[in-house]
């Protein structure tokens, strides 16, 4: 059974993990379970993230609710905080480079047009940051650009246009 009722969306995101962070996502679904996401986000202050996952998606009762499960990569440029254990002072660096590996679990709502998801996404700091661990809570609100009948009509035409032109190809031949 299909799990999501969406071929393409794009929206906003509010996340919270130690400030509050906006962001754009665009989702693209490229097998019948599974999507690609990608999210740009910032404090707009000293901390800016991009993030690629890949998910599988779990349909509830309709394709229209799901949960699903992600894994990914991310990169930024973000502060770091540490605590000096003689002096207890924390000393923040501003502007490393950073990259993490992230995981996601949630679930996702499409109704009228319109993609709803809640996410709980922990990243696992690989360089550039002190702090090695960081997690997020997040909610997501994206429009539904292309919608799943519009995607399998296309790949229906692209279908019958290859055939064609194999007909054609094997008339000339003969």
């Amino acid at each position: 059974m299909l799990a999501q009722k969406y071929g393409t969306t794009l929206g906003l995101r509010l996340a919270n993990d130690d400030r509050r962070m906006l962001g754009v996502s665009m989702q693209q679904r490229i097998f019948n379970n599974v999507t690609l996401e990608g999210i740009v986000q910032s404090d707009f202050d000293r901390n800016t993230a991009m993030h690629g996952l890949v998910k599988n998606h779990i349909p509830l009762i309709t394709k229209r609710l799901n949960l699903y499960t992600g894994a990914g990569l991310s990169f930024g440029i973000e502060e770091s905080f540490r605590k000096d254990p003689l002096s207890r002072e924390v000393i923040t660096t501003y502007g490393n480079e950073t990259f993490g590996a992230d995981l996601m679990i949630g679930a996702e709502l499409t109704l009228l047009g319109a993609n709803v998801s809640l996410d709980y996404k922990p990243n696992i700091n690989i360089s550039g940051r002190d702090n090695w661990f960081k997690d997020q809570v997040g909610i997501s609100v994206r429009k539904v650009l292309i919608k799943d009948n519009q995607r399998k009509k296309k790949i229906r035409k692209k279908a019958r246009a290859k055939k064609k032109k194999e007909r054609i190809k094997a008339r000339e031949e003969n």
